[in-house]
């Protein structure tokens, strides 16, 4: 299967499995691109998709990237890839098989390997996806200083600093669901 026949029955998927799920394709992570960000209630969940045309070649580098903004990964394969996607990947990264099932000859997604949580994950990395109006709801709601004139970085350290991880990432989450994309910021 190419990356264009894996994409859409993986949206599906998803928003199956999550329910509420808001999706980001092609989002930068440091000096990465991750093919699929998948927000659900708490949670950043990264998808790197190898069809079966690709190859592993740069796979390394984006497991760095990936590890550093997102709660749980799963490398996405075509059916090719099966057999040897778990040699390429972190025991805690999860593996997804988009094949073609033999009588509909529709896309079918199976789970071979379950995500654990991420050992690597930096929260300061995740709150830096949010806009500076997002971080400025962050700051109210946890009834921190406005802390004006001072950069995404400051402001993502007194977040992580300060606060209870789970709380955060829900307000994070929280934040990105309620995201309004007429106002950039």
């Amino acid at each position: 299967m190419l990356d264009a026949d894996i994409r859409e029955p993986l949206f599906l998927y998803l928003e199956t499995r999550y329910g509420k799920v808001r999706i980001f394709e092609e989002k930068n992570i440091g000096t990465s691109r991750a093919d699929v960000i998948a927000i659900t209630d708490g949670e950043l969940i990264g998808l790197e998709i190898k069809s079966d045309g690709d190859s592993y070649a740069r796979l390394k580098s984006q497991i760095r990237n990936y590890n550093k903004y997102c709660g749980k990964n799963y490398l996405v394969v075509g059916a090719s890839h099966r057999i040897h996607a778990g040699e390429h990947i972190p025991d805690f990264w999860g593996i997804l098989v988009v094949s073609r099932d033999p009588d509909t000859k529709r896309p079918r997604i199976e789970e071979s390997r379950a995500a654990q949580p991420n050992p690597g994950c930096d929260i300061k990395r995740q709150l830096s996806l949010l806009w500076r109006n997002e971080l400025a709801n962050l700051l109210r709601k946890n009834r921190l200083p406005k802390y004006n004139g001072k950069s995404k970085a400051f402001i993502c350290e007194k977040l992580a600093s300060g606060l209870c991880l789970e709380t955060l990432l829900r307000q994070l989450t929280d934040e990105i669901f309620e995201r309004d994309y007429t106002v950039y910021n």
